[in-house]
């Protein structure tokens, strides 16, 4: 099993930067893979970023991409989504979530077994 905690959300300026940290506990977090998520008040929560289990590949929402870079560091049990250029579009609360399917990457909400409580992003224009 694993647990999920994030941490690093907060309040920037449009065209801020932030990096959100996701920290992973239990001995197989290196099998899993992880991904980033997002939900805005009144909105679906929906992917922003997928990591497969060795970092080796990566999928960004066409709404982030080019701006935001997800990675992980499997010794250290961590998790990183680094946000530039930040827009109040990006305005969310920011979750971390893990999944043990066989596929290389997930990208699908569905297919996410741990989820972290979420960390407030806010941009202000």
């Amino acid at each position: 099993q694993v647990q999920l905690v994030e941490s690093g959300g907060g309040l920037v300026q449009a065209g801020g930067s932030l990096r959100l940290s996701c920290a992973a506990s239990g001995r197989t977090f290196s099998t899993y893979r992880m991904g980033w998520f997002r939900q805005a008040p009144g909105k679906e929560r929906e992917i922003v970023a997928a990591i497969s289990w060795g970092g080796g590949r990566t999928y960004y929402a066409d709404s982030v991409k080019g701006r935001f870079t997800i990675s992980r560091d499997n010794a250290k049990n961590m998790v990183y989504l680094q946000m530039n250029s930040l827009e109040p579009e990006d305005t969310a609360v920011y979750y971390c979530a893990g999944s043990s399917r066989p596929e290389v990457i997930i990208t699908s909400r569905l297919g996410y077994d741990y989820w972290g409580q979420g960390t407030q992003v806010t941009v202000s224009s």
